[in-house]
């Protein structure tokens, strides 16, 4: 069974109950055999701001930060690692994107994941075949292709 850890420090209202991140996070698991875990932390802008531009060197907010585990030499374990969400800023980009809140953060959630995963879009061959995988699952949850 995967299993999600909340750290909910954002002093705005949760977007989601952790059943939906367990759903979210299921579904992009859906290729994998084996349990996984992984944390994700819901911050504010301030925390989200240092974080990126302590690990991306970029002095702005993000919607969301991935930080893959890097399991040591001998060491078997199912951990992931943790995703870092900005709640305020996830809540106005669905807002300006037209999109319902709890669609956007599903998104961002296996976005995420994916990260997770070892999947990224740092060129264009990546980027198609993570929007790819994003799109199906999403379609599966009944969610909108966001790309559209």
């Amino acid at each position: 069974m995967n299993n999600i850890i909340i750290q909910n420090v954002s002093k705005t209202r949760p977007l989601a109950t952790k059943k939906q991140f367990k759903k979210w996070f299921a579904v992009a698991l859906s290729h994998h055999k084996n349990n996984h875990e992984i944390v994700i932390r819901l911050v504010d802008t301030k925390e989200i701001t240092k974080l990126n531009k302590k690990y991306r060197k970029k002095n702005k907010p993000t919607n969301i930060i991935s930080f893959q585990f890097e399991t040591p030499s001998g060491v078997k374990t199912n951990f992931l690692g943790d995703l870092v969400i900005c709640v305020p800023l996830v809540k106005k980009e669905a807002r300006t994107q037209g999109k319902t809140i709890i669609a956007h953060l599903a998104h961002l959630t296996i976005h995420g994941v994916l990260h997770l995963l070892g999947f990224d879009h740092k060129n264009k061959k990546e980027a198609v075949a993570m929007e790819t995988l994003e799109i199906g699952y999403l379609k599966k949850l009944k969610i909108a292709n966001p790309y559209d």
